[in-house]
């Protein structure tokens, strides 16, 4: 309830406070503090939350692309990151950015973002253990797919596109597109 408040003033653009989210969660304004110090343990238990929905996300893609296929997971891996951030602008800027607390300062946080590192670096191993990759490089490559990936969400939420001309129901094409691109260029096939 607490963390659904806090992140409904996120989504607004207000300033996130303890004392304002419960006052949204209609509980009494100190009883927060016995669970949430202060606004940053508030804000890492709001980013943890999101978290588990962007990642829930993740998995519910990578059940439905061809297990055999580490490119298409790659691929699926991509698209699901871009739309979750466009469908959860809020969410997504909490998780992305350290505006609202310090993102080391949640051990699970840090952790669940080092497992999602390492499911790509899974996925671009694999692929390069298949032969589908042109270069050897998995660090570059995973780094440029991660950059490309991030940086579309990032224009997205900073409303870039329409500078670019590409209209609001044009965008989730467009980063598949985008995506299919990069693929494209690291495949051998």
């Amino acid at each position: 309830m607490l963390i659904d408040a806090a992140l409904q003033l996120a989504e607004e653009g207000a300033e996130v406070s303890v004392r304002e989210a419960a006052r949204r969660a209609a509980v009494s304004p100190g009883a927060p503090f016995r669970h949430f110090p202060n606004r940053d343990a508030l804000m890492a238990a709001v980013a943890e939350e999101a978290q588990r929905r962007f990642r829930a996300e993740i998995e519910a893609t990578l059940d439905e692309a061809r297990p055999a296929n580490p490119l298409e997971r790659f691929r699926a891996f991509g698209i699901a990151y871009v739309r979750w951030a466009m469908r959860n602008p809020a969410h997504f800027e909490i998780i992305s950015t350290g505006r609202y607390f310090a993102h080391g300062s949640s051990a699970e946080l840090t952790r669940d973002n080092a497992e999602l590192v390492a499911l790509t670096e899974r996925l671009l191993t694999e692929a390069a253990a298949q032969g589908l990759l042109r270069s050897a490089d998995l660090k570059r490559i995973l780094i440029a797919g991660r950059s490309l990936i991030y940086g579309f969400a990032r224009m997205n939420l900073d409303g870039h596109f329409p500078r670019w001309g590409v209209e609001e129901g044009e965008i989730e094409r467009m980063a598949e597109e985008v995506i299919d691109l990069f693929i494209a260029g690291i495949a051998t096939r």
